[in-house]
């Protein structure tokens, strides 16, 4: 114990000081200046010098181990504060406190001996040098590097590095704190190894950055001596020119695209590079370029492998299957012949697909172009209003673009594609311009070999182009856009055409979404039936495919939750545990056989739908009142309908009574040229008192002598009959032409009845009149 030191503690909070390191500490501190001024009390009761115990005090917490250390001098700095320079000699374990004189604390300090060096010191020694000079010598600090080279004691080399720049505070504290050199040693040889490494990276960056600064410079330099020089000779030529008049000449374009081209490359060449034009032009170059002009893909001339694609793809939907298969055979006998040729007139085909949501219209542009062999895009055109989307804008317009058609054969990468034009029927116009009639140039075959957009000014061959446009409403077309489109309508599909498409496509797609696979779960024809047709009641298969994916979802929590069994089996009792009860009943149902009570068939932008038709009578002043949002048209109707009953004298007593027509739902706008039939037929049965077949649904419009004229979308209202379970329909005979195009399988349930005057519609109608008066004295 007689080595035990009795020290005041110096205590430093932002340095660490190591043995043999000599540094200048400020006086700013009651601490520091107590433990200075108590080692220099001590210091005249004895002849070793002032010594004061250092030690790091990190977040307030002093460290167990610390430097005695001298005080070689105390001062004051030139601005007067208070300072002392101090020098380390060796670590000392900070023991108990004890008193002395002055407010400092006191300490017993026990020096700490290292050991002697072995030869695993002697060679991390020689490791951790070799790193340190390599380190100062890339900072040029030789003086340093003949200290660090001149000390051969181990444990002062490890302690130099209280000078080292790249370890902290806390670095050199636990440095201090190590008392075994050889871990001293290896920590400070990791720590430096980390910084040569971060260096390394550093110094790359910083070379990089400054070689890319200098070759910028360097860069910018020569182009303006460059640009001086070709001043001088009258040569003013932007950088970049050549390489624009060498990718244009090397392009396959047309003859007129080239001389165009050239003429803009001129231009740049001409121009200076802070003027604007520059920019413009470089744009319109890269556009231009990147139109794949020339380049085409073959077409597929196998008929029988494309009509197999197309009903792989898609179940139904003969018509349009049938007018692709004819666009093949057309296509590839004009090729055989030579009439197809780049630049030329090809077949410029518009197909038009209209019809109810949910049909398969925009999923069949990728199957059509995968039966060509073409390659596919599409362009919505939902809510463009601004004419400058389909022709693209002027060069002159900051930010200019071209027009969607030329950006959907750039994307295509060919000059035959197959372009889907999707929801062309809501298309806007306002103050912007009209893009419908924008789209005239576009899809007349007639004038689209030679189509020119605002922004290329050069024309733009999409003769060979074949567009597919879709649309949910044909009405809503404006005529002259329609004109140049063959319209191919798609009128939905029907209740075993729906349990095909679930089982084939549907169902995979859902199994896959779900994370199911085709082993967990089995569907019955009748399950799926079931949802087409009592959980749903659509054209389409929309709300039939998120019917399934619902089951699919509770049938995947099912499988979690439990241990089910696999396949997991839905039946018609499943369904209403997973979709719960039916939604849908056949319409006729619904309704009891009153009088003045007619079914109508109706289009709608859905698909076909069933209409209700109501009359009533009442005392009160005599009139007509209408309700249910009719539109003028079927308003003229009501009013037909009853001019014709009064002059066949068949409007009973209607004539002096107070009449009210609604047709449900109210809120529900509606108007067409159709429901003329069903109007008579709903006061005939009112002025009549015999109730309409509840079975019975009919479509017509009347004429005041009682002609019946033929309508539209005979078959979507025949399927909407067919959904609504109705057994007898009513059509116009002038339509009869019409039913080639409904199914078999619908004609087969259905008993149509062609008619000319409306006499024929009330005989096949309005129930027998003994049947009409049992019904009445039920009813009572």
């Amino acid at each position: 114990m007689s080595d035990v030191l009795t020290l005041p503690v110096l205590p430093l909070d932002d340095a660490v000081v190591l043995p043999g390191m000599v540094v200048p500490v400020r006086l700013d501190d009651s601490d520091t200046r107590a433990a200075v001024d108590a080692a220099t009390a001590a210091a005249q009761d004895r002849d070793d010098g002032r010594r004061v115990l250092v030690v790091p005090r990190i977040d307030g917490r002093y460290g167990a181990i610390g430097v005695v250390s001298v005080l070689e001098q105390i001062g004051r700095l030139p601005n007067g504060d208070r300072a002392a320079v101090i020098r380390g000699e060796r670590r000392a374990r900070i023991g108990s406190g004890v008193s002395g004189p002055g407010a400092a604390l006191w300490v017993e300090a026990e020096p700490v001996d290292a050991g002697e060096p072995t030869g695993r010191t002697q060679e991390l020694a020689r490791e951790y040098k070799a790193l340190v000079v390599g380190i100062l010598q890339q900072r040029g600090a030789w003086q340093v590097i003949d200290s660090v080279q001149q000390t051969s004691d181990p444990g002062a080399l490890a302690d130099l590095a209280g000078w080292a720049s790249w370890l902290d505070v806390a670095h050199k504290a636990e440095l201090l704190a190590e008392t075994d050199l050889d871990v001293r040693l290896e920590k400070l040889l990791g720590w430096t190894k980390e910084h040569v490494a971060e260096q390394e990276v550093t110094d790359k960056i910083s070379n990089d950055v400054r070689e890319g600064m200098e070759a910028q410079q360097r860069e910018f330099l020569l182009r303006q001596q460059l640009a001086a020089i070709r001043k001088e000779l009258g040569e003013d030529d932007p950088e970049g020119s050549d390489d624009y008049r060498a990718r244009v000449e090397a392009a396959d374009l047309p003859d007129d695209v080239r001389t165009a081209a050239l003429t803009e490359v001129g231009k740049l060449e001409r121009s200076s590079d802070q003027s604007p034009e520059s920019g413009w032009i470089r744009t319109w170059l890269d556009t231009v370029l990147d139109i794949p002009w020339g380049t085409t893909t073959t077409d597929s001339s196998d008929l029988v492998e494309a009509r197999r694609i197309l009903d792989a793809d898609h179940a139904g939907l003969d018509d349009v299957k049938e007018r692709l298969v004819e666009f093949l055979a057309v296509r590839a006998r004009r090729e055989r012949k030579g009439l197809d040729t780049v630049g030329g007139r090809g077949s410029g085909a518009v197909l038009s697909l209209v019809g109810p949501p949910g049909v398969g219209k925009t999923s069949l542009g990728e199957s059509v172009a995968r039966a060509l062999g073409r390659n596919f895009v599409r362009v919505a055109l939902g809510g463009v209003r601004d004419e400058a989307e389909i022709r693209g804008h002027r060069r002159t317009y900051v930010g200019a673009l071209p027009g969607r058609i030329v950006r959907a054969v750039r994307e295509a990468g060919s000059m035959n594609p197959v372009v889907l034009l999707d929801e062309i029927d809501k298309v806007g116009s306002d103050f912007r311009g009209d893009p419908t009639a924008a789209l005239l140039e576009v899809l007349d075959p007639a004038q689209n070999h030679t189509f020119r957009d605002h922004y290329l000014e050069v024309d733009l061959d999409l003769s060979n182009v074949l567009f597919l446009a879709t649309a949910n409403d044909g009405s809503a077309i404006p005529g002259p856009l329609a004109d140049r489109m063959e319209i191919v309508t798609l009128d939905g599909y029907t209740e075993p055409e729906k349990v095909a498409i679930a089982r084939d496509h549907l169902l995979p797609r859902q199994v896959a979404k779900a994370g199911l696979d085709d082993g967990d779960v089995e569907f019955t024809d009748v399950a799926l039936s079931m949802i087409a047709a009592e959980y749903t009641r659509e054209a389409g298969v929309r709300q039939l495919e998120r019917g399934l994916a619902k089951v699919l979802r509770k049938v995947a929590v099912q499988l979690d939750a439990s241990d089910a069994q696999r396949p997991v089996h839905v039946d018609a009792d499943a369904l209403v545990t997973y979709l719960g009860r039916p939604r849908f009943t056949p319409e006729s149902a619904e309704r009891t056989s009153v009088p003045g009570v007619a079914t109508g068939l109706a289009v709608t932008g859905t698909g076909g739908d069933v209409l209700f038709i109501e009359a009533t009578a009442m005392d009160g002043e005599p009139g007509l009142q209408i309700t249910g949002q009719l539109g003028e048209v079927m308003t003229e109707s009501v009013s037909i309908a009853l001019s014709y009953l009064r002059s066949r004298g068949l409007a009973g007593d209607l004539a002096s009574r107070k009449l009210h027509v609604h047709v449900p739902a109210g809120a529900v706008p509606k108007d067409g040229p159709s429901a003329g039939v069903t109007m008579t037929t709903a006061l005939a049965s009112l002025a009549s008192g015999r109730p309409v077949r509840s079975s019975v649904g009919m479509t017509g419009e009347v004429t005041l002598q009682g002609k019946v004229l033929p309508i539209g979308g005979v078959k979507q209202k025949l399927l909407a009959a067919h959904r609504a379970g109705l057994t007898d329909v009513i059509i116009p005979k002038r339509n009869e032409p019409d039913l080639d195009d409904v199914p078999a399988s619908v004609r087969e349930e259905l008993r149509v009845h062609p008619v000319a005057d409306v006499s024929e519609v009330l005989a096949i109608a309005l129930e027998p009149a003994h049947d009409a008066a049992t019904a009445g004295q039920s009813a009572a």
